[in-house]
């Protein structure tokens, strides 16, 4: 993802549509920031060194922001090489690097927070070495980090985070590369130190305390998260799951304990046991990623933990446990597996929560992120910038329908079959596509070969069309149905659900659709009075509503660039497929408003209440919004009839009769910012 879109993402689009229901969307773009690979990354993505093994001693100063660390990195040589190139974040001054009791090694800074070190003589396949890095910085989160915009690393008060992906310690092969590491990190007093493997109390030295972290598995344990945090909170009998806050926290942490413990069971009943059955939900402070993952690690905006809107994310951010860090990809060609799978992961615990009928509706907001940019196939996805949109929807959203599809293609047995098949086979270890594919014809007893190579190898979806005939069968036998169904992708093949509804009993068809034209036979005692294709969202496909979900999506993201004149041009493509879409309207009304352009943004808030009302939420957020340009206009009876209208709607999504009740009682005021 581009560093403008990511820090406005963080900025005026958080502020502005994180209280609207279409969040989901916007939530999954931030979560899957952390799941990609830093800028740099790309010319690094085979490097000719793999990193066994870290000793790292740290000491972190809040009060000036200044970190100090000496690491030992071990590494083996893959390819002969008369260079090493590392990642070390631009901020982070070396001093000194050194191998073994011999004098510095030679090294210089290079582009993107890289670090070239040229040893004494050419390195050979297969050597391994251990270089010693001494370096120091401040990092106060407004540096020139892996990111522009973007704050992965901060020493500071009162919570300090040093995030793998921010690369404040030398490391290479961004999500790829698994290692194991010893850490010792030093404080002041009053702080406590989360990372993976924890070996204890803190130990007390002379300049605070110290807190000791080993993981031996190979994996990454790359995090380290300090605050002044109140005593960790755990749910009773379950002290395996603790949540870290600070005060202006707690009383949100009993709940999210509650929820945390509820996610992690589901995903071992589901998944199996994990690498470690410990974890830590820490708070990370509001200015940051909204979520991040390390072994025994979920790390939670603030604010997020605080509302209850924002419990996918958390299992979203659970799932990682299993789907990043206990399998990984190979390369980012297989980013899919890791990313869409916790994704998806958090589709099948909001099924768990909420039944079939939540799971099927949040498909189609995943449907619209796969569909946004697919340009590619999925299986070459590795050749797109790791921070771009189109890579992000492509691993993530796209990836979480395949898996979906599969679970369909196969059933629900096999598919936990598959997915069991694969984090054991694969423990520890990167993973690749072919593996996957391998595992689920293992499993399934299926040949699985040209579904993958439909969703993995192909671009589109197919737009189903379905044409039928109605016979009345003789003796009071009932009605047969002879019918085609039709779509646009001359390779496609794959089950799909008919759901015929009757005078009486519903029935439901599993038909094979071969090619662009398939037909099917229905007998059914009542008279068919409606025949839907794929009624519960199994199969990733196109349709006239689809477009205008997929038109308002690229919006929002062309929204969160700055870019406004496309994002409106979006938007009126959807509202050209669908002159009624609420949703569509309601988003001009933003664009617009944030513009100052009161008129012609109530305007569209009112085409939103004239419309089709979905979602349903748009109702009551285009009252407020009215409600606020007649206050900014000075027409505080005509706010005050908005707001009360916006009450009357009983609709709290997303916090609106609390911002309704709000501006009753004194007038809505813009702030030059805004």
């Amino acid at each position: 993802m581009t560093s403008k879109l990511m820090k406005r993402i963080m900025g005026n689009a958080d502020r502005m549509q994180a209280r609207l229901r279409g969040l989901s969307l916007l939530i999954a773009a931030m979560v899957a920031t952390l799941l990609m690979v830093p800028s740099s990354a790309r010319a690094a993505d085979r490097p000719n060194f793999q990193i066994n093994t870290y000793v790292i001693d740290a000491d972190l100063e809040p009060t000036s922001h200044h970190l100090t660390a000496t690491v030992q990195v071990n590494f083996t040589v893959l390819e002969a090489a008369d260079t090493i190139v590392f990642q070390l974040h631009n901020s982070l001054k070396v001093n000194k690097v050194t191998e073994g009791s011999s004098g510095p090694l030679s090294g210089e800074r290079g582009q993107d927070a890289t670090i070239r070190i040229t040893p004494r003589v050419p390195l050979h396949k297969g050597q391994i070495s251990t270089y010693t890095f001494q370096y120091d910085g401040t990092l106060t989160g407004q540096e020139d980090g892996p990111v522009e915009g973007l704050k992965l690393t901060s020493v500071g008060d009162p919570i300090s985070y040093l995030l793998y992906p921010g690369r404040w310690f030398p490391m290479t092969g961004y999500l790829t590369n698994r290692f194991t590491a010893e850490m010792h990190i030093r404080i002041p007093a009053g702080y406590l130190v989360i990372g993976s493997g924890s070996t204890g109390a803190a130990r007390t030295t002379p300049k605070g305390q110290q807190f000791d972290f080993i993981w031996n598995k190979p994996g990454f344990p790359g995090t380290i998260i300090a605050g002044k945090f109140a005593e960790p909170v755990a749910v009773a009998g379950s002290t395996n799951i603790r949540v870290y806050a600070t005060a202006a926290h707690q009383q949100s942490v009993a709940d999210y304990a509650q929820t945390a413990n509820k996610e992690f069971a589901f995903f071992t009943d589901t998944f199996g046991t994990p690498q470690s059955t410990r974890l830590n939900i820490v708070e990370l402070p509001n200015d940051t990623v909204p979520a991040t993952w390390a072994p025994e690690i979920a790390a939670i905006a603030g604010n997020r933990i605080a509302d209850k809107s924002y419990l996918r994310l958390l299992a979203n951010t659970i799932a990682h446990q299993w789907w990043g860090s206990e399998v990984s990809p190979a390369t980012l060609n297989d980013a899919w597996i890791t990313n869409g799978m916790s994704r998806y992961a958090e589709l099948m615990y909001l099924e768990e929560a909420s039944g079939k009928s939540a799971i099927s509706a949040a498909v189609l907001d995943v449907s619209a992120g796969a569909l946004a940019y697919d340009t590619i196939p999925l299986s070459s996805v590795g050749r797109l910038l790791p921070f771009s949109p189109e890579f992000q929807s492509m691993t993530l959203e796209k990836g979480a329908l395949v898996f979906h599809m599969l679970r369909w293609e196969v059933g629900d047995e096999n598919f936990k079959k598959i997915l069991r098949g694969i984090l054991s086979q694969f423990a520890g270890q990167p993973v690749r596509t072919a593996d996957v594919l391998k595992v689920a014809e293992t499993q399934s007893g299926e040949t699985l070969t040209p579904f993958f190579a439909q969703w993995l190898d192909g671009t589109g979806a197919p737009l189903f069309t379905n044409k039928y005939t109605v016979y009345r069968l003789g003796n009071n036998k009932g009605f047969r149905t002879i019918g085609q169904i039709d779509q646009d992708l001359d390779l496609f093949r794959m089950p799909v659900e008919l759901r015929v509804e009757t005078d009486g009993k519903t029935e439901s068809k599993r038909v094979d659709v071969v090619g662009t034209d398939s037909q099917y036979i229905v007998d059914t005692f009542g008279r068919p009075r409606r025949i839907t294709i794929d009624p519960q969202n199994w199969v990733l496909k196109n349709s006239p509503d689809m477009q205008v979900r997929v038109s308002i999506l690229r919006g929002q993201q062309m929204v969160a660039q700055g870019n406004f004149a496309d994002a409106l041009a979006e938007y009126q493509k959807a509202l050209t497929a669908n002159p009624n879409s609420s949703l569509a309207s309601y988003r001009v009304g933003e664009v617009l408003f944030s513009q100052r352009n009161y008129q012609a943004s109530a305007n569209a808030y009112r085409d939103a209440l004239r419309g089709d009302d979905d979602p349903k939420w748009t109702e009551v957020w285009s009252h407020i919004q009215l409600g606020k340009i007649f206050d900014v206009t000075g027409q505080r009876d005509r706010a005050v009839n908005e707001y009360r209208q916006a009450v009357q709607t009983n609709d709290n999504t997303q916090g609106a009769l609390n911002e309704a009740r709000k501006y009753l009682q004194t007038p809505y005021k813009r702030e030059e910012a805004d």
